[in-house]
């Protein structure tokens, strides 16, 4: 299919997400905007989180890590289930009585004005550069595969993608997103369920002979043993739990989404759904990623890690199948931004500016305060993009997860700290505190050879980040007042 092809396509798609942008933003307000007005389907919202929460990180990096880590990764998702159901039903219960519209004000009653906007700082910084990431990933993708030929630079690929995601955003917040990542994951999921067929016909293999073979190739290997690895089974599965705990349960991207739903149950039962369809796409995109790895050599392929997938549909799938993953590609981009941009914006609004407790403003004032705002976060992804192209990683997935292990390990502390012990915090020192934790883990992490021997840090990075800034926190606290007692134990 030629680029101008495929650039015709990316663009019907995004008129499509208009079309439904228009329809679910007309008469909103801020309320519609941060939280939905309340009303958000819980099915709609259970489905269309799946393309947030695999992003085109998903879609190109984790096939790609088949042919090195084989079906690894089945250990980090075993953690994800178990986070998911912790987040149901011990931190979903907590924002629902206390009726927040943004989770971080939980700190606020419970351990001071300093820890709440610690928190709320830590996601600004830590969406930003985890949600710019994935956008580059795949902006970067469109760009060799299709921009490229057409003469168009890198800046303003990225530019022309950030307005179109401010265009439908920049009104309807999370009323539109709940729809328009319903329409982005479907598309997600037909790109990949269609590319798997290909591959399965054009091998001649049955789904079961095709596991067979990847047994074969020592592919299927999903348990590590050896403690030492970063990659031991412990190890994978603590994470995974965590990464989920902190980037969902304590992520306002994820929980704006929730807490839009009408009542806790429905709110519960929206997760557990997330959970089983989040679990069975993963499992889709491992055995994807068998299947690359299997036909690449019959093709003299010799593409690997984040290059193999694209290099695979473009250069031997037919124009059909190219059109399919490049609709997926995009479902994967835009989910990357949009919820991201939107959590940003109403985190920034709220628990930065303080805009709901702004009694001197009109309506209209705080609206157009929150649009600049939102568009004051477009141009830091614009920069932020720009800058991910100039660095050199074979694998953004593993940049993704530094960078989060660094930068989520505060809230983990923080929200561990308020909701696992009744004690009261000298809410000055926080900011110091939740510093801290990631300055000593990045002190740890380079010195590991030096401080554990042949051991390795690994996605645990995050639980140790959060036990440090959870101890700095003890260290800090004092016993609580009955006021604050009877805050921890909402």
């Amino acid at each position: 299919m030629s680029a101008v092809s495929l650039f015709c396509l990316v663009f019907a798609y995004f008129a499509l997400l208009l079309i439904v942008a228009w329809r679910t933003s007309r008469n909103a307000t801020n309320d519609s905007f941060f939280i939905g007005n309340k009303s958000s389907n819980w099915k709609l919202v259970a489905f269309g989180m799946v393309g947030t929460t695999l992003s085109g990180v998903t879609f190109i990096s984790v096939p790609g890590a088949v042919g090195r880590d084989g079906f690894g990764y089945a250990q980090v998702i075993l953690g994800y289930v178990l986070g998911y159901v912790a987040v149901a039903y011990i931190l979903l219960p907590l924002y629902y009585r206390l009726k927040l519209t943004s989770i971080y004000t939980y700190l606020d009653g419970r351990l001071g004005r300093r820890a709440y906007q610690s928190g709320a700082a830590f996601f600004i910084l830590s969406r930003t550069l985890s949600a710019s990431a994935r956008l580059y990933l795949v902006v970067n993708i469109l760009q060799l595969t299709i921009l490229d030929s057409l003469g168009v630079p890198f800046w303003l690929t990225t530019l022309v993608i950030l307005g179109m995601i401010l265009l439908y955003t920049y009104e309807g917040g999370v009323k539109t997103i709940v729809w328009t990542d319903t329409l982005q994951t479907t598309g997600m999921v037909l790109g990949l369920l269609a590319c798997a067929g290909w591959l399965l016909r054009e091998m001649d293999l049955s789904p079961l002979a095709s596991l067979a073979q990847m047994r074969d190739h020592d592919l299927t290997r999903w348990i590590t043993s050896s403690v030492d690895s970063p990659a031991y089974f412990w190890k994978q599965v603590l994470a995974g739990f965590f990464i989920v705990l902190a980037m969902t349960g304590m992520d306002q991207e994820i929980m704006q989404k929730n807490i839009s739903v009408k009542t806790l149950r429905d709110s519960q039962k929206n997760m557990l759904m997330l959970t089983l369809i989040l679990t069975a796409v993963l499992l889709l995109f491992m055995f994807l990623g068998g299947l690359l790895t299997l036909y690449a050599p019959t093709v003299g392929i010799a593409a690997v890690g984040d290059k193999l997938f694209p290099a695979v549909v473009m250069g031997h799938m037919p124009a059909l199948l190219q059109l399919i993953f490049f609709i997926g590609l995009v479902s994967a981009l835009f989910p990357s931004a949009d919820g991201a941009m939107t959590a940003l914006t109403s985190t920034f609004c709220i628990d930065i500016l303080g805009l709901q407790r702004r009694t001197d403003m009109a309506e209209p004032a705080k609206v157009r305060l929150r649009h600049h705002v939102h568009l004051a976060f477009c141009a830091i992804f614009l920069l932020l993009v720009l800058m991910f192209k100039w660095v050199d990683n074979a694998s953004m997935v593993g940049l993704v997860l530094k960078l989060t292990g660094y930068t989520y390990g505060p809230l983990l502390g923080l929200f561990a700290f308020g909701i696992l012990t009744g004690r009261a915090v000298r809410d000055r020192w926080v900011p110091l505190v939740a510093l801290a934790g990631p300055a000593l883990c990045y002190g740890i992490d380079v010195n590991q050879a030096l401080l554990f021997g042949s051991y390795r840090l690994g996605l645990e990075l995050l639980i140790l980040n959060g036990c440090l800034v959870f101890a700095g926190l003890m260290l800090i606290s004092k016993p609580a007042t009955k006021a604050v007692h009877a805050v921890s134990s909402l």
